[in-house]
Protein backbone atom coordinates (compact mmCIF):
# COMPACT_ATOMS: atom_id res chain seq x y z
CA UNK A 1 0.00 0.00 0.00
CA UNK A 2 1.06 3.57 -1.35
CA UNK A 3 -0.28 6.56 0.95
CA UNK A 4 -1.29 9.92 -0.95
CA UNK A 5 -0.40 7.45 -4.52
CA UNK A 6 -1.10 10.83 -6.78
CA UNK A 7 1.66 12.70 -5.60
CA UNK A 8 5.38 12.89 -6.85
CA UNK A 9 6.89 10.41 -5.13
CA UNK A 10 4.46 8.09 -4.33
CA UNK A 11 3.74 7.87 -7.97
CA UNK A 12 6.72 7.10 -9.08
CA UNK A 13 7.09 4.28 -5.53
CA UNK A 14 3.86 2.83 -7.07
CA UNK A 15 5.14 2.66 -10.53
CA UNK A 16 8.26 0.88 -9.12
CA UNK A 17 6.34 -1.57 -7.41
CA UNK A 18 4.17 -2.11 -10.20
CA UNK A 19 6.95 -2.78 -12.38
CA UNK A 20 8.41 -5.25 -10.50
CA UNK A 21 5.35 -7.68 -10.32
CA UNK A 22 3.12 -6.81 -7.36
CA UNK A 23 -0.11 -4.92 -7.20
CA UNK A 24 -0.77 -1.92 -5.18
CA UNK A 25 -3.66 -0.58 -3.40
CA UNK A 26 -2.95 3.25 -3.14
CA UNK A 27 -4.72 5.92 -0.79
CA UNK A 28 -6.22 8.90 -1.87
CA UNK A 29 -8.44 11.93 -1.03
CA UNK A 30 -10.83 11.68 -3.69
CA UNK A 31 -11.36 8.31 -6.14
CA UNK A 32 -13.04 10.65 -8.89
CA UNK A 33 -10.81 13.25 -8.95
CA UNK A 34 -7.84 10.69 -8.92
CA UNK A 35 -9.18 8.25 -11.81
CA UNK A 36 -6.16 9.23 -14.22
CA UNK A 37 -3.84 7.80 -12.33
CA UNK A 38 -5.36 4.26 -11.67
CA UNK A 39 -5.58 4.71 -15.82
CA UNK A 40 -2.41 5.82 -16.58
CA UNK A 41 -0.68 2.97 -14.15
CA UNK A 42 -3.01 0.23 -16.12
CA UNK A 43 -1.61 2.15 -19.23
CA UNK A 44 1.90 1.54 -18.37
CA UNK A 45 1.25 -2.37 -16.09
CA UNK A 46 -1.67 -4.03 -16.87
CA UNK A 47 -5.61 -3.80 -16.20
CA UNK A 48 -6.20 -4.17 -11.86
CA UNK A 49 -3.07 -4.03 -10.94
CA UNK A 50 -3.83 -0.82 -8.85
CA UNK A 51 -6.58 -0.38 -6.37
CA UNK A 52 -7.39 3.07 -5.17
CA UNK A 53 -8.87 3.61 -2.04
CA UNK A 54 -10.51 7.08 -1.15
CA UNK A 55 -9.33 8.27 2.67
CA UNK A 56 -10.35 11.51 2.94
CA UNK A 57 -8.34 11.81 6.69
CA UNK A 58 -5.60 8.78 7.32
CA UNK A 59 -5.90 9.72 10.97
CA UNK A 60 -9.55 8.25 11.10
CA UNK A 61 -9.45 5.30 13.41
CA UNK A 62 -12.37 3.94 11.87
CA UNK A 63 -10.64 3.05 8.30
CA UNK A 64 -7.75 1.30 9.65
CA UNK A 65 -8.66 -2.31 9.56
CA UNK A 66 -10.35 -2.91 6.17
CA UNK A 67 -7.50 -0.35 5.04
CA UNK A 68 -4.68 -2.46 5.01
CA UNK A 69 -6.14 -5.82 5.17
CA UNK A 70 -3.80 -8.16 2.63
CA UNK A 71 -1.77 -5.82 2.48
CA UNK A 72 1.93 -6.84 2.81
CA UNK A 73 3.80 -3.66 3.25
CA UNK A 74 2.77 -0.19 3.73
CA UNK A 75 4.75 2.97 2.26
CA UNK A 76 3.76 6.00 4.15
CA UNK A 77 3.85 8.70 2.24
CA UNK A 78 1.49 10.95 2.50
CA UNK A 79 1.87 13.97 4.70
CA UNK A 80 -0.07 17.58 5.94
CA UNK A 81 2.66 19.66 6.55
CA UNK A 82 3.11 22.38 3.71
CA UNK A 83 5.89 24.81 4.16
CA UNK A 84 3.28 27.73 3.31
CA UNK A 85 0.48 26.23 5.06
CA UNK A 86 1.88 25.47 8.69
CA UNK A 87 0.66 27.39 11.35
CA UNK A 88 2.31 25.96 14.64
CA UNK A 89 4.73 23.53 14.87
CA UNK A 90 3.14 21.50 17.73
CA UNK A 91 -0.12 21.45 15.69
CA UNK A 92 1.77 20.06 12.71
CA UNK A 93 3.29 17.64 14.46
CA UNK A 94 0.42 16.21 16.23
CA UNK A 95 -1.57 16.07 12.82
CA UNK A 96 1.35 14.16 10.87
CA UNK A 97 2.12 12.07 13.90
CA UNK A 98 -1.61 10.58 14.35
CA UNK A 99 -1.51 9.29 10.46
CA UNK A 100 1.83 7.24 10.47
CA UNK A 101 0.98 5.94 13.67
CA UNK A 102 -2.96 4.86 13.16
CA UNK A 103 -1.54 3.18 9.71
CA UNK A 104 1.22 1.72 12.11
CA UNK A 105 -1.47 0.31 14.50
CA UNK A 106 -3.44 -1.20 11.52
CA UNK A 107 0.02 -2.47 10.56
CA UNK A 108 -0.05 -4.51 13.79
CA UNK A 109 -3.42 -6.18 13.71
CA UNK A 110 -2.44 -7.61 9.76
CA UNK A 111 -1.18 -10.60 9.97
CA UNK A 112 0.68 -10.73 6.59
CA UNK A 113 2.47 -7.17 7.17
CA UNK A 114 6.24 -7.44 6.63
CA UNK A 115 7.42 -4.10 6.04
CA UNK A 116 6.10 -0.69 6.45
CA UNK A 117 8.42 2.25 5.39
CA UNK A 118 7.75 5.66 7.26
CA UNK A 119 8.67 9.31 4.63
CA UNK A 120 10.63 11.68 6.81
CA UNK A 121 13.03 14.08 4.86
CA UNK A 122 16.08 15.13 4.22
CA UNK A 123 15.38 18.38 6.43
CA UNK A 124 14.83 16.54 9.57
CA UNK A 125 18.45 15.53 9.49
CA UNK A 126 19.85 18.94 8.93
CA UNK A 127 19.35 22.83 7.49
CA UNK A 128 21.94 22.88 4.28
CA UNK A 129 24.25 25.54 4.37
CA UNK A 130 26.10 26.05 1.48
CA UNK A 131 29.94 25.94 1.70
CA UNK A 132 29.76 24.78 5.47
CA UNK A 133 31.77 21.52 5.99
CA UNK A 134 29.17 19.08 7.47
CA UNK A 135 29.25 15.27 8.68
CA UNK A 136 25.52 13.81 8.98
CA UNK A 137 25.51 10.36 10.70
CA UNK A 138 22.46 8.01 10.98
CA UNK A 139 21.80 9.57 14.67
CA UNK A 140 21.71 13.47 12.83
CA UNK A 141 18.38 15.42 13.30
CA UNK A 142 17.72 18.62 12.57
CA UNK A 143 17.97 20.61 16.29
CA UNK A 144 19.37 24.04 14.18
CA UNK A 145 15.82 24.71 12.20
CA UNK A 146 14.26 25.14 15.70
CA UNK A 147 16.83 27.02 17.15
CA UNK A 148 16.62 29.29 13.76
CA UNK A 149 12.50 29.78 14.37
CA UNK A 150 13.81 31.81 17.51
CA UNK A 151 15.00 34.67 14.91
CA UNK A 152 12.07 37.15 14.92
CA UNK A 153 13.63 39.41 11.98
CA UNK A 154 13.55 35.75 9.67
CA UNK A 155 11.66 36.87 6.34
CA UNK A 156 8.27 34.92 6.18
CA UNK A 157 9.00 32.83 3.60
CA UNK A 158 12.01 32.14 5.16
CA UNK A 159 10.68 31.13 8.47
CA UNK A 160 8.38 28.65 7.11
CA UNK A 161 10.86 26.46 5.40
CA UNK A 162 12.11 26.54 9.02
CA UNK A 163 9.10 25.83 10.80
CA UNK A 164 8.89 22.51 7.83
CA UNK A 165 12.18 21.04 8.90
CA UNK A 166 11.00 21.65 12.40
CA UNK A 167 7.85 19.31 11.70
CA UNK A 168 9.54 16.92 9.80
CA UNK A 169 12.80 16.51 12.72
CA UNK A 170 9.90 15.66 15.75
CA UNK A 171 7.68 13.48 13.63
CA UNK A 172 10.23 11.29 12.69
CA UNK A 173 11.43 11.10 16.20
CA UNK A 174 8.17 10.50 17.63
CA UNK A 175 7.40 7.78 15.12
CA UNK A 176 10.79 5.96 16.52
CA UNK A 177 9.96 6.28 19.79
CA UNK A 178 7.09 4.45 19.36
CA UNK A 179 8.50 2.12 17.29
CA UNK A 180 11.30 1.33 19.97
CA UNK A 181 8.18 1.29 22.53
CA UNK A 182 5.51 -0.75 20.59
CA UNK A 183 8.35 -2.90 19.15
CA UNK A 184 6.48 -4.17 15.79
CA UNK A 185 6.81 -7.39 14.50
CA UNK A 186 7.35 -6.56 11.04
CA UNK A 187 10.73 -4.27 9.40
CA UNK A 188 10.32 -0.90 10.09
CA UNK A 189 12.41 1.50 8.01
CA UNK A 190 12.42 5.77 7.45
CA UNK A 191 13.51 6.57 4.28
CA UNK A 192 14.76 10.52 4.37
CA UNK A 193 14.12 11.55 0.57
CA UNK A 194 16.06 15.18 -0.41
CA UNK A 195 14.86 17.23 -3.33
CA UNK A 196 13.21 14.94 -6.21
CA UNK A 197 13.62 15.65 -9.09
CA UNK A 198 13.47 13.49 -12.50
CA UNK A 199 10.31 13.16 -14.62
CA UNK A 200 6.60 13.66 -13.75
CA UNK A 201 4.60 11.10 -14.52
CA UNK A 202 1.36 13.25 -15.37
CA UNK A 203 2.86 16.49 -15.76
CA UNK A 204 -0.87 17.87 -16.68
CA UNK A 205 -2.26 16.82 -13.58
CA UNK A 206 0.44 16.69 -11.00
CA UNK A 207 2.36 20.02 -10.04
CA UNK A 208 5.26 17.76 -9.20
CA UNK A 209 6.17 19.25 -6.41
CA UNK A 210 10.38 19.50 -6.45
CA UNK A 211 10.46 17.77 -9.66
CA UNK A 212 8.03 20.80 -10.62
CA UNK A 213 10.50 23.36 -9.88
CA UNK A 214 12.27 22.39 -12.94
CA UNK A 215 9.57 23.73 -14.79
CA UNK A 216 9.03 26.92 -12.81
CA UNK A 217 12.42 27.15 -13.66
CA UNK A 218 11.73 26.69 -17.40
CA UNK A 219 9.29 29.06 -17.52
CA UNK A 220 10.91 31.94 -15.24
CA UNK A 221 8.47 31.97 -12.16
CA UNK A 222 8.80 32.01 -9.20
CA UNK A 223 12.26 32.53 -9.17
CA UNK A 224 12.71 34.43 -5.57
CA UNK A 225 11.51 30.99 -3.92
CA UNK A 226 14.62 29.02 -6.14
CA UNK A 227 16.61 31.36 -5.03
CA UNK A 228 15.82 30.78 -1.14
CA UNK A 229 16.49 27.11 -1.43
CA UNK A 230 20.05 26.58 -0.71
CA UNK A 231 22.48 23.78 -2.47
CA UNK A 232 21.99 20.57 -1.05
CA UNK A 233 21.57 16.69 -2.63
CA UNK A 234 18.72 15.50 -4.88
CA UNK A 235 17.73 12.09 -5.68
CA UNK A 236 15.58 11.16 -9.31
CA UNK A 237 12.00 9.74 -8.73
CA UNK A 238 12.55 6.46 -10.40
CA UNK A 239 15.60 6.06 -7.70
CA UNK A 240 13.61 6.34 -5.20
CA UNK A 241 10.62 4.08 -6.05
CA UNK A 242 13.38 1.54 -6.55
CA UNK A 243 15.00 2.43 -2.96
CA UNK A 244 11.70 1.82 -1.38
CA UNK A 245 10.40 -0.92 -2.87
CA UNK A 246 13.91 -2.93 -2.36
CA UNK A 247 12.98 -1.41 1.59
CA UNK A 248 9.79 -3.06 1.55
CA UNK A 249 10.41 -6.44 -0.18
CA UNK A 250 13.92 -7.55 0.82
CA UNK A 251 13.07 -8.75 4.51
CA UNK A 252 16.87 -7.71 5.44
CA UNK A 253 16.61 -4.24 6.42
CA UNK A 254 15.14 -3.17 9.74
CA UNK A 255 15.53 -0.04 12.11
CA UNK A 256 17.43 1.82 9.76
CA UNK A 257 17.07 5.78 8.10
CA UNK A 258 17.91 5.51 5.44
CA UNK A 259 19.09 8.55 3.22
CA UNK A 260 17.87 9.19 -0.28
CA UNK A 261 21.00 11.38 -1.45
CA UNK A 262 22.15 10.41 -4.78
CA UNK A 263 24.24 13.67 -5.25
CA UNK A 264 24.77 17.48 -4.59
CA UNK A 265 22.74 20.36 -7.05
CA UNK A 266 21.74 23.78 -7.04
CA UNK A 267 19.60 25.56 -9.09
CA UNK A 268 22.52 27.92 -10.39
CA UNK A 269 23.55 24.03 -11.65
CA UNK A 270 20.36 22.83 -12.82
CA UNK A 271 20.13 26.21 -15.13
CA UNK A 272 23.48 25.56 -16.75
CA UNK A 273 22.41 22.30 -17.54
CA UNK A 274 18.62 23.45 -19.36
CA UNK A 275 20.51 26.12 -21.16
CA UNK A 276 23.10 23.18 -22.04
CA UNK A 277 20.26 20.44 -23.50
CA UNK A 278 17.82 23.47 -24.92
CA UNK A 279 20.41 26.15 -26.75
CA UNK A 280 17.52 27.10 -28.32
CA UNK A 281 15.86 28.24 -25.24
CA UNK A 282 16.76 31.84 -25.31
CA UNK A 283 14.23 33.03 -22.50
CA UNK A 284 15.85 31.52 -19.25
CA UNK A 285 16.71 33.81 -16.68
CA UNK A 286 20.26 33.67 -14.53
CA UNK A 287 20.43 32.97 -10.94
CA UNK A 288 22.92 34.39 -8.75
CA UNK A 289 26.20 31.77 -7.77
CA UNK A 290 24.82 29.91 -4.49
CA UNK A 291 27.99 27.91 -3.57
CA UNK A 292 27.93 24.46 -3.45
CA UNK A 293 27.27 21.85 -0.91
CA UNK A 294 29.75 20.67 1.04
CA UNK A 295 27.67 17.86 3.16
CA UNK A 296 28.90 14.65 3.75
CA UNK A 297 25.88 12.25 4.08
CA UNK A 298 25.18 8.61 4.93
CA UNK A 299 23.81 7.18 1.70
CA UNK A 300 25.43 4.11 1.30
CA UNK A 301 22.69 1.88 2.32
CA UNK A 302 20.55 3.83 -0.21
CA UNK A 303 22.56 2.92 -2.88
CA UNK A 304 23.02 -0.82 -1.70
CA UNK A 305 19.17 -1.18 -1.69
CA UNK A 306 18.89 0.52 -5.35
CA UNK A 307 22.01 -1.49 -6.41
CA UNK A 308 19.26 -5.01 -5.39
CA UNK A 309 17.21 -4.03 -8.64
CA UNK A 310 19.65 -4.37 -10.86
CA UNK A 311 20.71 -0.73 -11.14
CA UNK A 312 24.46 0.44 -9.98
CA UNK A 313 24.52 4.02 -9.83
CA UNK A 314 22.03 7.06 -9.46
CA UNK A 315 21.07 8.70 -12.27
CA UNK A 316 22.91 11.50 -12.56
CA UNK A 317 21.74 15.21 -12.61
CA UNK A 318 21.89 15.82 -16.21
CA UNK A 319 19.93 12.78 -16.77
CA UNK A 320 17.32 13.38 -13.97
CA UNK A 321 16.97 17.33 -15.08
CA UNK A 322 16.68 16.23 -19.17
CA UNK A 323 13.74 13.97 -18.64
CA UNK A 324 11.97 15.72 -16.16
CA UNK A 325 12.08 18.28 -18.66
CA UNK A 326 10.88 16.31 -21.36
CA UNK A 327 8.20 14.87 -19.15
CA UNK A 328 6.61 18.42 -19.24
CA UNK A 329 7.49 20.03 -22.38
CA UNK A 330 6.43 17.01 -24.05
CA UNK A 331 9.10 17.28 -26.55
CA UNK A 332 12.05 15.03 -27.67
CA UNK A 333 15.64 16.08 -27.30
CA UNK A 334 18.18 15.46 -30.53
CA UNK A 335 21.08 14.19 -30.50
CA UNK A 336 22.36 17.82 -30.41
CA UNK A 337 20.80 19.07 -27.69
CA UNK A 338 18.16 21.26 -29.50
CA UNK A 339 14.46 20.76 -28.13
CA UNK A 340 12.17 20.83 -31.05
Amino acid sequence: MVTGVNGLISSHIADQILAAGYKVRGTVRSISKNQWLADLMSARHGPDRIQLVEVPNLADPAIRSDLVRGVAGIASVAGSARPSTIDTVDASVQEEFAAHTNLLEAAMAEPGMKSFVFTSSAWAAWTPQAGTPTTLTKESYNELAEQLLEDDTLPAGVRSFFKYMAVKTKVEQAIWEWVAREKPRFAFNTILPDTVLGPILDAERQGGSTAGMVRWLWNGENLQVLENIPPQWFIDGRDLGRVYLACMVSGSTDRQRIFGFADRYSWPKILEILKRIAPEKKDLVDLPDAGWDQTDVPNESALELLQTTSQEKWTSLEKSVEDGVDSFVGKVFESSGAVI
